[in-house]
């Protein structure tokens, strides 16, 4: 173990020990986003559904050409402009005073998000040998929990369900970021990938090969109701909690609920990475979206915290099957040469996140958050709408694999 982790390369090591500190300062602070508005600037939970959901909303509109657009002309400049106007997205979040400041900066940090999050995945891709690269995703993915464990609570003693200081805290880090990664990128610039001297795909060309996929589309479909699912966690749960009068503090409950997310993350990931990696990877899509749709099912029950919290980890057992093998799968469907137009296109996704928080608020101001059931029974149901395409992605992969290897085995005859 410690000699794989030697030889990974040392922009990778940027990539996942910068990603854990942006994910500690952004989730103290966007996770509690809805509280913020509902409470401080007394906005309806729809009007708040639309200000969260719209920075999904832009990272779908914007996540394929985020994605192609490396493959063009190179991960370095993508990522850098990208990280640097995420800082001033942040400064933007601890000026803003009015729900439609909210409104546009959050948008701007969809389109941020989208553009720098596959070209990191892509150029980690790029730069680690096959055998490294389920260490290598698993180690980011572990960084973002590792950073998600203390940003809520760090965010809950700083006030930030009533203050937008901690954005100011984010836009600082990832200015600090952005200047190591352009470090990096200089120190290292023999080692990188050369872009551009290859035939470069068109757009349309690009959007009609993914879309003719027939592994991907449905893998891309099924995702994006397990994306819904995990979206309701930090938007419909949020407001759920901090509406219920059942909840004395529900803001506080919440924040140790999203740290309990990240604690159980660390703790199952790598034996569930360890089991699961020996099979096709659409296996753990299919198991993470049911237990996300049982896990809703449950938050809206009359159990009380300890039911939460129960409720917290078969949802983090979900994210963990979800995730940890979505980025393998990904990197296994794709042609080298398409690597960031598919991790891009695979952001279409987070159409799942732009309706969580609508659906939720929706709901939420239809029924109150005295009704748990009635609230989360459609959002349970919705989610396990991913199950037929992700089966169905299951069993196309398995043929291609089979013709794959059919095709090798004649050839070497």
């Amino acid at each position: 173990m410690k000699q794989h982790l030697r030889h990974i390369h040392p922009l990778a090591w940027t990539i996942i020990i910068g990603t854990m500190f942006g994910r500690l300062v952004t989730s103290m602070s966007i996770p509690f986003l809805s509280i913020y508005l509902t409470q401080v600037l007394g906005a309806s939970a729809t009007q708040t559904g639309f200000t969260v959901a719209v920075s999904s909303l832009a990272g779908v509109l914007i996540s394929f050409y985020g994605g192609y657009i490396s493959d063009v002309i190179g991960r370095k400049i993508v990522m850098l402009v990208s990280v640097f106007g995420w800082a001033c997205v942040f400064f933007g979040f601890s000026a803003a005073q009015h729900i439609w400041v909210f409104f546009l900066v959050n948008t701007l940090n969809g389109l941020c998000r989208a553009v720098f999050e596959p070209t990191s995945r892509a150029l980690l891709s790029d730069i680690t040998p096959p055998d490294q690269k389920l260490l290598v995703f698993n180690l980011r993915y572990a960084a973002v929990n590792l950073g998600v464990v203390f940003g809520p609570i760090i965010g809950l003693q700083l006030g930030s369900a009533k203050s937008t200081f901690p954005f100011m805290i984010a836009g600082i880090v990832y200015i600090a970021y952005g200047l190591v990664l352009f470090l990096q990128f200089s120190v290292h610039r023999a080692s990188l990938p050369v872009h551009g001297e290859a035939r470069t795909p068109k757009l349309l060309e690009a959007l009609s090969t993914t879309g003719r996929d027939k592994v991907f589309l449905p893998v891309l479909l099924g995702t994006i109701f397990c994306v819904l699912g995990y979206g309701h966690f930090s938007s419909t749960l949020a407001q759920y909690l901090a509406m219920n009068t059942h909840f004395s503090n529900g803001g506080k409950v919440f924040s140790y609920m999203l740290s309990l997310n990240a604690v159980t993350v660390l703790v199952v990931q790598y034996p569930l990475v360890r089991i699961f990696s020996r099979l096709q990877p659409v296996v753990p899509l299919i198991l993470g979206n049911a237990c996300v749709a049982l896990s809703l099912l449950l938050f809206g029950l009359p159990g009380g915290v300890p039911l939460l919290m129960f409720s917290v980890v078969l949802f983090t057992v979900g994210e963990v099957l979800l995730f940890t093998m979505m980025d393998m799968l990904i990197d296994r469907i794709a042609k080298p040469e398409w690597k960031g137009t598919y991790f891009g296109t695979i952001g279409f996704n987070n159409l799942g996140n732009v309706m969580a928080p609508i659906l939720g608020g929706l709901l939420l101001d239809q029924f109150g958050a005295g009704n748990g059931p009635a609230v989360f029974v459609p959002l349970a149901l919705t989610t396990a709408l991913g199950l037929p395409f992700l089966i169905t992605a299951h069993k196309r992969l398995r043929i291609r694999e089979a013709a794959e290897v059919s095709a090798a085995r004649q050839v070497g005859a």
